[in-house]
This record gives structure tokens, sequence and C-alpha cells, in this order.
């Protein structure tokens, strides 16, 4: 809701029933299409940035940027961890919602953080069978992202410094294949920062679509103040700095190439029939937690 007052269109999805990762590409292609959205900026948080990088390495024209946190290359060490995972299919309801929810770290946590933790409790109890069946599939189905055609200087990467359900080895594997990309550290946040550090997680969001060459409508949007502050941040970014803007292909900026895009829901098209650019998804995985980002 920040984003959208500031003049992105936003739009907050969850990951289908989908049960590999084939399927989720051809399924999130669909959802795009159904929508006339040609080109997207995604964010993705743990398996919700995997599946953001299978889409990016198979879909290369589509994806304009990425913002990665608390994520993944491959997927064998989840696979090895789930020896069971061919009976997910039979497995009942609230065993699936169990081996879930361990994954959480248990212990005192910060209020923010322990509401988020809640918050994510709450939803997965919503959650039918297939839905949790289809998600920790996605987590341990055997795969790993090839090379992209996306340059790091359009990747961000944005991870917690305390403690996430993805091992630090596989962040760090992360960090290691997009060695040139934008470094945002959070000092604190947990599992869920989009939820835990909003404020901090909206800021990172805006400084990295602005260097990609997205820039808010605010005027497209009723009832917008522009005295708004999407707060301040007291974390540090590490490695290469946000101010740096990247050198540009000329194809690569979204907000520049004057092609017309869909209504957004945050305000009216002008007289124009132009809209914001910036499209920002909110997904929920696995495992529990996948949250992604996008721009048309």
């Amino acid at each position: 809701m920040s984003l959208s007052m500031k003049g992105y269109r936003v739009i907050s999805i969850d990951v289908p029933q989908v049960w590999n990762h084939h399927e989720w590409i051809h399924s999130f292609e669909k959802f795009l299409d159904s929508m006339n959205i040609h080109h997207v900026h995604i964010c993705g948080t743990s398996l919700g940035g995997f599946l953001a990088q299978i889409f990016a390495q198979y879909r290369p024209r589509r994806v304009k940027s990425l913002v990665l946190s608390n994520t993944f290359l491959e997927t064998h060490k989840f696979a090895a961890a789930m020896p069971w995972s061919p009976l997910v299919s039979w497995t009942p309801s609230f065993l699936l919602k169990r081996y879930l929810l361990t994954g959480i770290r248990d212990g005192p946590h910060e209020p923010f953080i322990a509401d988020s933790v809640d918050f994510v409790v709450g939803q997965v109890e919503t959650l039918s069978r297939e839905d949790l069946s289809s998600r920790l599939i996605l987590n341990v189905n055997v795969a790993s992202v090839g090379s992209l055609s996306l340059p790091d200087s359009f990747i961000t990467i944005m991870d917690t410094n305390d403690y996430s359900a993805v091992p630090r080895q596989l962040k760090d594997q992360v960090n290691e294949r997009y060695s040139s990309a934008k470094r945002a550290v959070l000092r604190t946040g947990g599992d869920f920062p989009f939820l835990s550090r909003p404020d901090e997680v909206n800021l990172y969001l805006q400084l990295h679509l602005r260097r990609v060459g997205v820039e808010p409508r605010p005027d497209l949007v009723q009832g917008f103040t522009r005295d708004g502050s999407s707060g301040s941040s007291n974390d540090h970014e590490d490695g290469n700095s946000f101010d740096d803007h990247p050198k540009d292909d000329g194809d690569r900026s979204s907000g520049s190439d004057g092609r017309k895009t869909e209504h957004s829901e945050s305000g009216p098209p002008n007289s124009d029939g132009l809209v914001p650019t910036s499209i920002v998804l909110g997904m929920v995985s696995s495992a529990l937690h996948v949250s992604l980002c996008a721009c048309s």
C-alpha cells in the first residue's frame, strides 16, 4: 500500500498450485499475459527469489530487473533434507503444516519480528493440503538456476543479517553468482523482512527501481499527499552503492520505452492512458514465504 500511494503500480500474488518449475513459468507467464503486462521487475524472498530467477532464466525478455532476498540458487540441499518428498501428495494437512512451521526459528523475537511470525503462522493455517503440497514440492524438486542474461547491475540482493531458514552457505552462493549486484543488508528482520521491516524494504525497493529507470507516477494516485515519506533506514548497504546508476543499454529501463501499460489499481489513468510502470508482487511460500515484486 505504501508503494501504491507513491505512484507505483502494485500487484500482490500467491503461488498457484503447480507441481514443477516449468509449470510455474507457464502459469506466471499466463498471468502476466492475462493482465497485458509485458515486462516485469521481480522481487522474491526465499522460494520466491528462486522462482523469480528461474522465470528470468527462461523468459529473459520479460524480466527487467530482480530484487532477491534470503534466497538460493539450487534446491539440492532442501531435497536431501526431505527424503519423504515423494509422499507429500498423500501426507495429511496437519503434518505438512507442522513440517513447514518447524522451519521458523523458536525463541524470543523482537516485537515486529514476532508479529510477522504470528501473521505467517496464521496464513499457513488457511492453506489447503494441495497448496501446502505444491509449495513443498517446488522447494524440493531438484533444480538449479542457470546463467541469466540480466546484467548484475540490474539485480539487488537484500538479505537479513540475523537469521533465516535459508542457510548462510546458500545465500553466499547467490552473492558469489551476482558479484557485481547491489547489496542491501538489513541488520535484523528474520525470515520475513517484508513484514517485519516494511519501511526499510520499501525504501530499498524504491532505490532499486530508481536505479533501473522506473519512476513513480504520484499524479495518477487519488488522494496522494506529496509530503509523504517512506521512512528512513538505519541499515547499511554492503558492496556497491545505490547512488551509482547502472549503465543502461537503452532497452533495460521500463520507464522510458514509451509503452502503455494496464490501468493501475492505485489510481486512474491520465488522459494519455498511461499508468505507473511499477508492480510489486507478493507471494507466500515455504517454504512458506515467496514474495514477488514486478513491473510492467
